[in-house]
């Protein structure tokens, strides 16, 4: 008997659905795109409809052929790639070469047996204004890229490249830097009083007041310029008499977050986990195609990570329901639907728990830190999202001293509602005034206050932060700018030239701001704000039949090829000033250099040409070689990728392709233990010898930028695994 034929795009979502669909379904992985424009040139044709050509990735001919082998066998065949414009698309490219007419189309929302089981009974056919928007899309980014970056390469530096949404970031980051180095800070003093009620001198019945206005006059920002000031009001204070002319509480609610989007989700995961977007979307991708949770087997965790909707379904509030009813109490349910914002994609619901009763305890013993910390992370935003408002009393005290107002506030927390699970992280560059938030011990209208203390303050106004990986997505959000589910992308793209990170904020580099100097000069109708939100909303109405993709194109292609003869004629060759080292080339004794490649800084003779010497730019990692006990540097390959291998090669050629943990050793043999990142996490296991397998330990991150504990969780190392 022939059995039906689900085609899907990982091997582990691949893996999830045979344990769940049995014999009668034969499930096989493409392995992300099978078919894409080529490398080796434009594959456009601008003067006709800017017709794509497209060719075999690289690599995917025996997957292709087992999914001809396949095919011909199969009774009904099944496209179940991800639900968005990628896994349309996906899904029309392996119509093609599969050449199926007939095939049908299934969106998985999440990994579960009963949301496949309900798919298959309402399967259609492949929406191509969807597949069209992606084309569309992808056409538009072949177009920019393949034009600008080969002039990058010769009038700047070779390996560069320009983005359409890439480079507005970067022009994000540069303009932020250059509002940082513009400004100038400005002086101002704060003045205040600590009492305490008549007759209660302790440090319960404490109160801090704000010097909020002075003979009537409402004080601002800047109405207290300088310490002379400052001084005088001090002393003015110091002899009044306090007393409170005014006590009002009010009842202030407080209503929980919606639940996650994937913009949201990375943005929180950045402030409060300190990840990574790139690591952040990884775990989730492994949560939602599946993880082995004992008896239930191989499941789906999470619903579908990429969207930017705040909906949830009616099953899951009514789930979330029974749960908070039966966990919290009644009085601690609320139930309700977020608004979907009007710029958002609403094909599916938020990031939420497949099954609410699936608690990140009782998964646990399944899953590896980072997983259950994001696993926790989408539960706790979920369950909030559907509980009741925080509900405080909020107290203001109005006091009077010598023709001087003083205000105190106190905020107490009088029902938990949602915060009993959940609240959000502040944002980075947020200040909280802690000892402001108190409770304010009981005083009443007309009661005199003793005072304690006078306290006077300077303070400097503040440039903008520069952007952490939150809070650059929360932007090109708010802007328009992109998807979310490009954001990882971009964000690891414009570390490789153009930007760094110090402290966990965006530098730009000089190449970086060069870069943007001259697209913003020689393109500033596309490499903006405006042009490229607006793009993504024509992209929109191309999904939603309003707009034809030949006619997007057609009405960017025009002026940019304007504006792109204009550079190649007038934009000058630039020289980027190289760092000296303190090296000379062994081969012919003249000094070296830093120079940028296409994968990253190197070292490189001056005598270039006529000397070809080049070395990486190793940096020591902290364990030694397990053969022959030189010190392990940390390099990295022509292609890029960081590996580690012995000072000593080629002598020794022993070589780790995972981090290194700085202070571990195998009981075995005695080498370094390594962390082998996977989709579903990851394993420490020995250096030397990978069998020795060592589990999974609390970490400790060192400041050689490894770990000397076993990881969880580690900027340098959600690079490199990226």
């Amino acid at each position: 008997m022939s059995k039906s034929l689900i085609i899907v795009e990982s091997p582990a979502k691949a893996r999830t659905l045979k344990k769940f669909l049995g014999s009668r379904y034969q499930v096989l992985p493409s392995v992300g795109h099978v078919r894409d424009l080529p490398k080796s040139r434009l594959g456009v044709d601008v003067d006709h409809d800017f017709s794509p050509t497209y060719v075999t990735i690289k690599g995917k001919g025996p997957v292709i052929k087992d999914l001809r082998s396949a095919v011909k066998k199969a009774s009904h065949i099944y496209l179940a790639t991800d639900p968005d414009r990628e896994g349309e698309a996906i899904a029309w490219h392996l119509a093609e070469v599969l050449k199926l007419p007939d095939a049908r189309r299934i969106e998985l929302h999440e990994i579960t047996k009963s949301a496949v089981q309900e798919a298959l009974k309402h399967s259609g056919s492949i929406n191509m204004d969807r597949v069209d928007a992606q084309q569309a899309r992808r056409i538009l980014d072949r177009l920019v890229g393949y034009k600008i970056s080969p002039m990058l390469w010769r009038k700047i530096q070779g390996g560069l490249s320009a983005g359409r949404v890439q480079s507005v970031a970067v022009k994000l980051i540069v303009d932020r830097e250059r509002e940082i180095e513009a400004f100038k800070p400005r002086e101002y003093w704060t003045v205040s009083a600590r009492l305490w009620p008549r007759g209660h001198h302790d440090a319960e019945h404490t109160l801090l007041a704000d010097l909020v206005n002075v003979d009537g006059k409402k004080l601002d920002k800047f109405d207290i310029p300088t310490e002379a000031d400052a001084t005088r009001l001090e002393a003015r204070l110091s002899k009044a008499s306090y007393s409170v002319t005014s006590v009002k509480t009010r009842e202030v609610r407080r209503s929980p977050a919606a639940p996650f989007t994937t913009s949201t989700l990375q943005q929180e995961a950045s402030r409060r986990l300190k990840m990574r977007v790139r690591r952040t979307m990884q775990i989730a991708q492994g949560l939602y195609e599946g993880v082995d949770v004992g008896e239930e087997g191989t499941t789906g965790l999470i619903t579908y990570m990429r969207t930017d909707s705040t909906r949830l379904s009616s099953l899951a509030m009514d789930q979330a329901r029974e749960f908070i009813n039966h966990t919290y109490g009644a009085e601690y349910h609320n139930g309700k639907q977020f608004k979907v914002s009007a710029d958002a994609q609403d094909a599916h619901e938020a990031i939420r728990p497949t099954d609410v009763n699936r608690t990140p305890e009782r998964l646990k013993q399944f899953l590896d830190p980072s997983q259950l910390r994001v696993y926790r992370l989408i539960w706790e935003r979920f369950v909030a999202s559907q509980m009741a408002p925080a509900v405080y009393d909020q107290t203001t005290v109005e006091i009077e001293a010598d023709g001087c107002g003083l205000r105190a506030t106190g905020t107490v927390l009088k029902f938990a509602g949602y915060t009993k699970i959940y609240e959000e992280t502040p944002d980075e560059d947020a200040t909280e005034e802690d000892e402001r938030k108190k409770h304010l011990p009981p005083v009443e209208e007309g009661q005199a206050m003793d005072l304690r203390a006078v306290l006077k303050a300077q303070h400097w106004t503040e440039p903008p932060p520069r952007y952490t990986e939150a809070s650059l997505v929360k932007t090109l959000e708010e802007k328009g700018v992109g998807r979310p589910s490009t954001y990882a992308t971009i964000v690891d793209t414009i570390q490789r030239h153009y930007t760094r990170l110090e402290q966990r904020r965006f530098m730009p580099t000089p190449v970086g701001i060069i870069v943007n100097d001259v697209l913003v000069e020689f393109f500033p109708d596309i490499f903006n704000e405006t042009f490229t939100s607006e793009m993504e909303q024509r992209l929109d109405r191309v999904e939603e039949r309003h707009d034809d993709w030949v006619s997007l194109l057609r009405d960017f292609y025009s002026p940019f090829a304007k504006d792109l003869a204009r550079a190649e004629e007038f934009f000058p060759k630039v020289e980027i000033e190289e760092e000296e080292i303190d090296e000379t080339c062994p081969a012919c004794g003249r000094p070296m250099k830093i120079k940028n490649g296409r994968f990253g800084k190197f070292i490189a003779c001056t005598g270039y040409p006529e000397c070809k010497t080049t070395k990486p730019i190793v940096k020591d990692s902290g364990v030694v070689c397990p053969q022959d006990g030189g010190r392990i540097l940390e390099r990295k390959s022509k292609k890029g990728r960081i590996f580690f291998g012995c000072e000593k090669y080629p002598a020794c050629d022993f070589v780790a392709w995972d981090p290194p943990i700085v202070g571990s050793a195998c009981k075995e043999c005695g080498s370094f233990l390594v962390r082998k990142w996977g989709r579903n996490g990851g394993r420490v296991v020995c250096a030397r010898d990978a069998h020795h397998e060592h589990g999974y330990v609390q970490p400790e991150a060192s400041s050689n930028g490894v770990s000397s504990g076993l990881v969880v969780e580690h900027e340098e190392q959600e690079k490199r695994s990226a």
